[in-house]
């Protein structure tokens, strides 16, 4: 009997920090697409955000990895490895690295609502599945987006085409569940300082196994 590939939900952000809705979302996401694992991508940084208060992406995997603690979810900084800005170049070279592997992309609705202005969005959504979690305040500006205009045509109901959309691209899912109102806006305005607890860390990269120090690579 042939084993199926495995099937990797793939969560990228900057994780800045890391924090609790991130591990519920994640395991939400497990559990209704039958996901094997996630894998938290943390990002160098992101070509739509001020690099402004920004932690180093040692702090940051250090976050994310304390989160991801006894839960089928893997932390890499394999963006910065790769040297990818870009998720269409993530993307696709996941897909080269780890051919044996299934993929869907994770984001919440607030992502959805701008999507439209990732470059190569389309291709994006024809390397793989998307999975979109809802976030309180972003779904209506989601649903009215133009990625949602575009990627209509292709949404999977949760619960009647789920296989399909685990497979085959272009395939849109919207997943609805309790929405958690955490963010890493208010997590940094309460607590500015918060990557001092992870100062002088080395951690290892949970998927490629390399050495991560407090400043990155």
């Amino acid at each position: 009997m042939i084993a199926r590939p495995s099937l990797i939900g793939l969560l990228g952000g900057s994780f800045n920090p890391a924090h609790g809705a991130h591990r519920r979302i994640s395991l939400f996401a497990l559990d209704a697409l039958g996901l094997d694992e996630v894998w938290w991508l943390v990002s160098p940084g992101n070509v739509l955000k001020s690099a402004e208060g920004m932690a180093p992406i040692g702090a940051r995997v250090s976050s994310a990895r304390k989160l991801a603690r006894c839960a089928p979810i893997r932390v890499t900084a394999i963006e910065e490895q790769m040297g990818t800005r870009f998720t269409l170049d993530t993307l696709r070279k996941l897909k080269g690295r780890y051919p044996k592997k299934h993929f869907v992309w994770l984001m919440g609705s607030d992502n959805l609502a701008q999507f439209h202005r990732w470059r190569g969005w389309r291709s994006i959504a024809r390397e793989m599945p998307i999975a979109v979690i809802a976030r309180p305040g972003y779904d209506r500006a989601a649903m009215a987006s133009p990625a949602m205009a575009w990627l209509r045509r292709w949404r999977r109901w949760h619960g009647l085409e789920l296989n399909g959309a685990k497979r085959s691209a272009p395939a849109l899912t919207i997943l609805r569940f309790d929405p958690d109102e955490r963010s890493a806006t208010e997590i940094r305005a309460s607590d500015p300082h918060w990557q001092h607890r992870f100062s002088g860390q080395h951690q290892r990269d949970m998927l490629t196994n390399r050495v991560i120090g407090p400043d990155g690579l």
